[in-house]
Parts: C-alpha cells; sequence; structure tokens
C-alpha cells in the first residue's frame, strides 16, 4: 500500500514539474513577441552652407530628401541653411538619403549635410571649395 502511495505522489510531483515547465516556457515566448521588431525614430534633415574667408556669399541650389521611396526636392531654397521639420520615420522604412548642391565662393567654403536621429548626429558629409559642390548621404535602420 505505501509504494502504491509513494507511486501515485512521485506521478503528481512529476505532472507538476512538467506543467510547470510548460507554464514558463510559454510566458518567455509571449515575452520576445511583445518585444517590437520595428521602432520609430525622430529624424531631421540638415543642410548648411559657409562661405569661408574670402568675399562672396554661398548660394543653395538644391536639396533632394528621400524616405523610403518617397521623395522630396526642393530648389533655390533661401538662405544658407535649410532644416527640414522633424518628423517620425519607422525603422522599417530601410532608406534615408539627403542629397544637396549648392554654389561656394571660396576654396575654404563648405556645404554640410546632416542627418539627426533621435536628436543626435546619425551622419554627416561636407564638401569644401569653390563653384559647384555636392554632398551627400545615405543611412539605412537595416542592419544587413
Amino acid at each position: 500500500m505505501k509504494q502504491i502511495y509513494k507511486s501515485k505522489k512521485l506521478h503528481r510531483l512529476s505532472f507538476l514539474v512538467v506543467a510547470l515547465f510548460s507554464v514558463v516556457s510559454v510566458m518567455n515566448s509571449c515575452k520576445e513577441d511583445d518585444e517590437d521588431e520595428f521602432q520609430d525614430h525622430l529624424v531631421q534633415f540638415e543642410v548648411k552652407a559657409t562661405k569661408g574667408t574670402g568675399s562672396g556669399d554661398p548660394v543653395l541650389k538644391t536639396i533632394v530628401t528621400q524616405v523610403g521611396v518617397s521623395q522630396n526636392t526642393t530648389f533655390d531654397p533661401p538662405g544658407v541653411i535649410w532644416a527640414s521639420d522633424e518628423f517620425f520615420v519607422n525603422s522599417s522604412q530601410s532608406q534615408l538619403n539627403l542629397d544637396a548642391n549648392a554654389v561656394l565662393p571660396n576654396a575654404d567654403s563648405e556645404l554640410i549635410v546632416t542627418l539627426y536621429v533621435d536628436g543626435v548626429v546619425a551622419k554627416s558629409d561636407t564638401a569644401t571649395g569653390s563653384g559647384t559642390q555636392d554632398a551627400s548621404i545615405d543611412h539605412s535602420f537595416l542592419e544587413l
């Protein structure tokens, strides 16, 4: 009789262990599913032209921005600094691009394009020299 009682007790104990293991496994798998694969990021594009040490003023000519497949072109923006509004981009958008050109007056003049992601400089490119200069940056949220 004692042996039957011990066998039933052992059976119940093993059942509880298996059930507990199953519950823990399900909880862990659900926890991983709750994590978002993609996140929203605050993005801003900026273009700046500096004149350098000589005379004359730089002139921004063309600015092209692209988020995913959506492209926007701005011709002859006023001033020497242009910045987009801040906007949210989901990291599922694989590509962000910023291209600009300007006519710069001096050999030490600069055209600087900058991409800010979540308030931090993600990428920047600088073109230096006189005449028409181009600067370009490309950024991908997806890791290859």
